[in-house]
């Protein structure tokens, strides 16, 4: 089946998401679909890509929806020039990624993409879409998004809100646009999330369904690190590696930091990632910053002896994901995506049920006593089953099929 797919997200090429979206686009290339995206940042200067708004528009929008508490209700002459675009490409399938990043308004492009019938599927990388404001909702032990968002404890969080706390009216409004969409599309990149989204304001949309996110299985591959680990100055340290794109508590930087205290100096943390909270930066832990060489991150991955997550809140968890697919084994807090992805019966690593560094000690202790080689093999394995590019990429072009279907029956 022909058909023509455009992509919309803030950013791409970089960080998880705008990762996702370029393999994306290969794979749509590769295999004779018509492949389009839109972003805000770090886009191409390719025919095949439209760059959305500008700096000055952007930071606009941050400032007025600061303001107001109101999150993609501005940028309305950037979103009417993407509107043109959508018409001139004319897609058959529009993939609607993160929208939160001040560049889109949110109102304008639903109601275009509904009017005109245009199949569209909302990848949930977090939970924004189907709340009022949040885009996480763990940390707040908060379930106003299953009956209607108001009072928002998360009022001067994710887009900081100055004054107002306009949840309830922004609920109200997704709620409405979502409704009339009649070929509209939800994949969670988690049975997590696409659980909580069928009780959520999404859960009249025609089509639900778990994709995971995928993995390069070439490029993270248990191999030789000596060299690295020479680099470093670590080749006598057993390493505990953790990966997120910002350390923050609910990402877990306090149990590191707490870990560096009570390890031995044989113990060598090492963290990649910005570091937002500087009262947690220690000379025990081993800071490499952001890291956006992929190759440079399968060789963290593979030398190091055991990953560790303790993030609360994790929709997916690709970093987990890579550490598994590189046979290290994980430790992870017993939360959200984690247990699908670390598996429950200790073969791949651990969860935990509660977030103490104690614990996390106890079980890296374990780990080396037994071995990373005890637990590689199963780690791969599981990787490759659960986050084949392949496999998860046939997935969405099954549900593109079924979406374009559906359409012609309507027509």
């Amino acid at each position: 089946m022909n058909m023509r797919v455009l992509q919309i997200n803030s950013i791409y090429n970089y960080y998880s998401t705008g990762r996702s979206i370029k393999e994306m686009h290969d794979y749509f290339i590769n295999n004779n679909i018509e492949s389009y995206i839109a972003a805000s940042e770090h886009i191409s200067s390719s025919n095949f890509f439209y760059h959305i708004g500008t700096n000055f528009d952007e930071k606009f929008h941050a400032l007025m929806s600061r303001i107001t508490g109101l999150q993609g209700y501005y940028s309305i002459c950037s979103t009417k020039k993407l509107i043109t675009y959508i018409k001139k490409i004319n897609p058959d399938i529009v993939l609607l990624h993160n929208l939160h990043a001040n560049y889109i308004n949110f109102t304008l492009l639903l109601n275009y993409l509904s009017d005109n019938g245009i199949a569209t599927i909302i990848i949930l990388h977090d939970c924004w879409f189907y709340t009022g404001k949040c885009c996480h909702y763990i940390d707040l032990k908060c379930n106003k998004w299953i009956n209607g968002c108001y009072n928002c404890p998360a009022k001067h969080k994710y887009n900081n809100s100055y004054f107002f706390d306009f949840s309830r009216k922004m609920y109200k409004d997704k709620k409405r646009l979502f409704s009339k969409f009649n070929n509209l599309g939800v994949v969670g990149v988690s049975k997590w999330v696409t659980n909580d989204a069928r009780k959520s304001l999404l859960k009249n949309a025609k089509y639900i369904e778990t994709i995971y996110n995928w993995i390069n299985i070439d490029l993270f591959i248990p191999h030789d690190t000596d060299k690295l680990r020479s680099e470093l100055k670590l080749e006598n340290k057993f390493i505990i590696l953790g990966i997120s794109t910002i350390w923050n508590e609910a990402k877990g930087i306090k149990i590191f930091y707490e870990l560096s205290k009570i390890l031995s100096d044989e113990y060598q943390i090492v963290l990649v990632g910005n570091i937002t909270e500087e009262k947690y930066r220690t000379d025990k832990i081993r800071y490499l910053g952001v890291i956006s060489d992929v190759n440079k991150l399968a060789d963290l991955y593979a030398m190091a002896d055991v990953f560790v997550n303790p993030s609360i809140m994790e929709t997916f968890g690709k970093t987990t994901a890579e550490a598994l697919c590189s046979g290290t084994p994980v430790i992870a807090y017993n939360s959200t995506a984690n247990p699908e992805l670390v598996g429950k019966d200790g073969k791949c690593g651990y969860l935990l049920d509660i977030n103490d560094s104690t614990l996390y000690m106890k079980k890296i202790i374990i780990i080396r006593e037994e071995g990373k080689e005890k637990y590689s093999y199963e780690a791969r394995k599981r990787a490759e089953k659960l986050f084949s590019y392949e496999i998860n990429m046939k997935k969405y072009v099954s549900l593109f099929e079924k979406m374009l279907d559906n359409k012609e029956v309507n027509e």
